[in-house]
């Protein structure tokens, strides 16, 4: 591959996400196995029994698949704890408790973008975010059943660069504004975007003032990936999408400076770091768990 093909991984975290070796930590004890990225802004893979209800600090938040697979995520400001505990159909429990590594969140400038999409204050202008809001969050509230993201993500582009890492705080045109809970992925306007894994589109949309062309790929259990400021979109709200299939091309709409795509994910109401997702997949079935 030639250097202008090979990507350019900055910010804390990247390297990992990029495929290290690295053995990740694994949690196993009868009922109940957890594995994953348990830092803020990471994630549990979970294996129990089939359909059972997953409770996470106290609150049933979901439910295993008909594998016994779920995935819980941990926000940007996850406490430095979480318990897990897995309630089967038939009454049998099992509960770990784990330790959530701190982030480095660096803070990032950016200049130059036009004032509206910083500090709007157009009546019509503030009238259209609210409706574009309300649509977001619709998209956002699916919750597909199973488990597409058993074998984790790759990369929505093959040749990229990153330019601005998850969760630091941004400057926008001098103005401190929330954290950036996606990841910028440089690349020529019209690369192709591809699914990082099997699931279904829970919002296409272009046109939007903040995100430009955005879709939204619901992969089981509330977990959603987010791809913005497309210049075009290949899929439909419903459709069903394999891991590797175009999407979408990069762009640069809405509020943006250059060609690149952010790549964002939730769980529920949790915003996670997708590269962290990169190559891991959920863990095996071990003695004890039937």
């Amino acid at each position: 591959m030639s250097l202008g093909r090979r990507r350019l991984l900055l910010g804390a975290g990247a390297a990992l996400a990029a495929g290290s070796a690295r053995a990740l930590p694994v949690q196993s004890s009868p009922g109940l196995t957890l594995g994953g990225e348990w830092r803020q802004g990471g994630f549990a893979f979970g294996r129990t029994w089939p359909r059972a209800l997953v409770f996470v600090d106290g609150e049933a938040l979901t439910a295993a698949s008909e594998a016994g697979l779920f995935v819980v995520g941990f926000d940007r400001d996850a406490p430095g704890s979480t318990r897990i505990e897995a309630r089967a159909p038939d009454g049998r429990t099992a509960a770990r408790t784990l330790t959530i590594a701190p982030g480095r969140f660096p803070s990032t400038v950016v200049n130059g973008l036009p004032p509206a999409t910083v500090t709007p204050t157009d009546p019509e202008l503030l009238a259209r975010i609210q409706r574009e809001v309300a649509l977001k969050t619709e998209g956002f509230a699916s919750r597909a059943p199973g488990d597409a993201f058993r074998d984790g993500m790759a990369w929505p582009l093959d040749a990229y660069r990153i330019t601005s890492a998850w969760g630091s705080q941004r400057v926008l045109n001098g103005t401190p504004a929330r954290p950036h809970y996606g990841v910028d992925l440089a690349a020529p306007q019209g690369t192709a975007i591809k699914a990082p894994a099997d699931g279904r589109v829970a919002l296409a949309r272009t046109g939007l003032h903040f995100e430009g062309g955005l879709t939204l790929i619901d992969h089981g259990q509330g977990l959603i990936t987010a791809y913005l400021h497309q210049s075009r979109i290949d899929v439909e709200t419903g459709q069903r999408v394999a891991r590797g299939q175009a999407i979408g091309r990069v762009g640069m709409t809405g509020r943006a400076t250059g060609p690149h795509l952010c790549w964002r994910m939730k769980w529920r109401d949790r915003n996670l770091n997708p590269a962290l997702m990169v190559g891991r997949s959920a863990p095996g079935l071990l003695s004890g768990q039937d």
